[in-house]
């Protein structure tokens, strides 16, 4: 016979992975990224664009040469005429009427903005009304930031109602917790790495926590399938349960995961990289980053975490300790196993006597009540052999 895939081990929980189990590492681990987050957060801070920080950009024809030329001559300018000013980003952008290099440079004052943009146009030896400048005030950034934030908490305020009402509130909580980490560690990625955040990263910020949403209701409802009526038998713990929720729906997060991260890399990886389309660069970096990050806490601290809350719950804690103390008679051959033979059947296990008293003194499926038989004309047939039988009754005389 075949061996069985992956998928199916997982789902049968044979695959022995041991998620929730390990879940005091996966805390750990969470523990230690974020404070490395928090760290480059105060140390290193973010690479803010000139919507954020403020700066001016000049946008200048493709046919001045490579991208790399252009930004050496604009620093040549700023040199000479934009005091301590510098090229912050240079990216090549299309439009209908043609091909042209926007570089963004820092705050500028009118006057030095007007000398750079003459000083540009003889580095290139084309006219200045062929340079076009405007300046990017950081209100405007400031202004994104805090609509984005105003979303950020009728978001959260949504889920968290809908999480209540489909499941319960403790998984509200874990996912919640999930979503924050996500967006924690997907923006310690950005401090560390040094990637510029723009209007389109607060809004692949937004995007990506739908996305961390779907992935961790996949798998709460399957735990929520695996742990209805749980406590009306001693078979599992309620951390064994949802481990088994987890590897029976991991396949299918996975699938979803390599799905949505095929195109956002396709995005990132071939139109920013390859063909040099900046203005897709801030967004898939942040749907790419995101989306991993996702995937990981969906399935490592989510689960988890509600298992960790759901302990403390005391009709979850009575049923876990009688799951323990069962497994742990039949351990020491006070209990045999459900559907063990018997002793005297040839069994090697002995017969818990509580159980067996309670098996010999039940009626069997179909028996009549034991008792006396009533007698009389109600209560079975009458005395005397009588009846409706023929010939039974007194002769008529």
């Amino acid at each position: 016979m075949a061996k069985s895939g992956l998928a199916s081990r997982l789902y049968r929980g044979e695959a022995g992975l041991n998620i929730v189990g390990r879940r005091k590492l996966w805390f750990a681990v969470a523990g230690v990224l974020v404070l490395i987050a928090l760290l480059s957060f105060a140390v290193q801070g973010f690479k803010l664009g000139i919507e954020f920080a403020g700066g001016n950009s000049f946008q200048v024809p493709a046919s001045v040469g490579t991208l790399d030329q252009a930004e050496e001559k604009v620093d040549a300018a700023l040199a000479a005429k934009g005091g301590d000013a510098e090229v912050v980003t240079a990216q090549k952008v299309g439009s209908t009427s043609g091909e042209y290099y926007e570089l963004r440079t820092s705050q500028l004052s009118p006057a030095q903005a007007t000398e750079v943009k003459a000083e540009m146009a003889r580095e290139f030896g084309i006219n200045a009304d062929q340079i076009s400048g405007n300046q990017v005030s950081e209100a405007w950034g400031q202004q994104v930031t805090s609509r984005a934030l105003l979303g950020l908490i009728i978001f959260v305020a949504v889920v968290a109602v809908y999480l209540i009402l489909r499941f319960e509130w403790r998984m509200a909580v874990a996912a919640i917790v999930s979503l924050f980490m996500n967006l924690i560690l997907t923006a310690g990625i950005y401090s560390l790495v040094g990637f510029e955040v723009t209007p389109s990263t607060i809004i692949g910020f937004l995007t990506i926590l739908g996305f961390a949403l779907y992935d961790v209701v996949v798998v709460f409802d399957k735990v929520q399938e695996n742990t209805r009526g749980i406590t009306a038998n001693n078979n599992q713990t309620y951390g064994e349960a949802s481990n088994l929720a987890l590897n029976q729906s991991l396949m299918r997060s996975l699938n979803t995961s390599v799905v949505a991260l095929l195109p956002v890399g396709g995005l990132l990886f071939i139109g920013a990289g390859l063909l040099g389309a900046g203005t897709l660069k801030d967004l898939g970096l942040v749907l790419f980053v995101g989306m991993a990050v996702a995937f990981l806490t969906s399935i490592l601290l989510a689960t988890p975490l509600l298992v960790l809350m759901k302990n403390y719950d005391p009709r979850i804690q009575a049923h876990n300790k009688r799951v323990l103390a069962r497994r742990g008679a039949m351990a020491r051959g006070e209990l045999a196993p459900k559907g063990a033979p018997r002793a005297a059947e040839g069994g090697d296990e002995p017969i818990d006597a509580e159980a067996a008293a309670l098996a010999g003194s039940a009626p069997k499926v179909g028996a009549r009540p034991a008792g006396k038989r009533p007698t009389g004309a109600r209560g079975g047939r009458p005395s005397g052999g009588g009846g409706n039988r023929p010939g039974g009754g007194a002769k008529r005389r």
